[in-house]
């Protein structure tokens, strides 16, 4: 069992994600200066930014943003359709980390099968709120990552809004993700995920960084659907690994591959035990009444 879980994951691993890179002041390597590092060389910013899990936590639904078209929406408008939403917070006039946070979730969501706005849907949200006025942004934006998708007719799973300071802090406190404006830089200071809902706004699953394992996302995906989405394959692999909330990673579950494992092992002595008491008893038989 353990070989054939290991067989499934590397069967759903995907290709190799395009890097890119962009210069910021922010999160560049910089030159050691003593009279501009702080105790631990981190600079002020980015002491102040993260992401607290809340798992379970409830999104605020009824909250009103900006879609691309410039029309204004609820957030709940996103959790009708009965999928699992996958939810990223970015701002779109950002030099560098958003992109790869966006970059990072749609080479993810290229290697595997499910396909946005039939399995699942993605919500980018602008913690930006000078953005709220300029759906443009969020329009090309969305744009942009449709052709790197380059899945024809997914266009209605992906949405990227924009809104003004009070939903903003509604989603981010909800969430637990905290930023930090950098006068210094003129960027916002921010940590970089994924998270993903369960089709009722629950949150289900933290992923963290700019790297997302196509198998995370998809188990991820298929477990806050309630199973809805994917297949037996995925039902197997959910078996063979568990949600590590500490690391946002899927792991081998080994004590429940271990408990499989002895389960077929007695199931399989049983069988044959099975076999060889018919033998025995055909033989016995055999025995007793003799054929003229």
């Amino acid at each position: 069992m353990l070989l054939l879980c290991m067989v499934f994951a590397g069967a759903i691993t995907a290709v190799g994600q395009k890097n890119e890179h962009y210069n910021s002041p922010l999160y560049s390597p910089r030159k050691y200066d003593p009279a501009q590092q702080t105790a631990n060389g981190i600079p002020e910013p980015l002491k102040k930014v993260g992401i607290e899990q809340k798992l379970g936590e409830q999104l605020p639904l009824e909250t009103k943003f900006k879609d691309e078209n410039g029309n204004i929406v609820a957030l709940g408008d996103y959790f009708k359709s009965g999928r699992p939403v996958i939810v990223t917070l970015v701002y779109y006039d950002c030099p560098m980390l958003c992109n790869q946070v966006l970059n990072g979730l749609t080479g993810s969501l290229k290697g595997i099968s499910l396909d946005a706005g039939k399995d699942f849907d993605v919500v980018a949200i602008s913690f930006d709120a000078k953005e709220f006025d300029k759906p443009e942004l969020a329009r090309n934006k969305k744009a942009s990552y449709m052709e790197r998708y380059g899945r024809p007719g997914t266009e209605q799973g992906f949405h990227f809004l924009t809104g003004e300071q009070a939903s903003i802090d509604a989603v981010t406190n909800a969430v637990g993700f905290t930023y930090e404006w950098d006068d210094a830089s003129e960027q916002f200071a921010h940590a970089s995920g994924i998270m993903i809902a369960t089709p009722q706004g629950t949150l289900s699953k933290y992923f963290y960084g700019i790297d997302y394992a196509p198998r995370d996302v998809r188990l991820g995906l298929v477990e806050s659907a309630e199973n809805k989405v994917g297949g037996v394959t995925d039902q197997l692999l959910l078996y063979c690994f568990h949600y590590d909330p500490s690391t946002g990673k899927y792991g081998l579950a080994v004590l429940r591959i271990l408990r499989g494992a002895a389960v077929a092992t007695l199931l399989g002595m049983a069988a044959m035990g099975f076999v060889f008491w018919r033998r025995n008893k055909r033989k016995s038989d055999g025995l007793k009444y003799p054929v003229a």
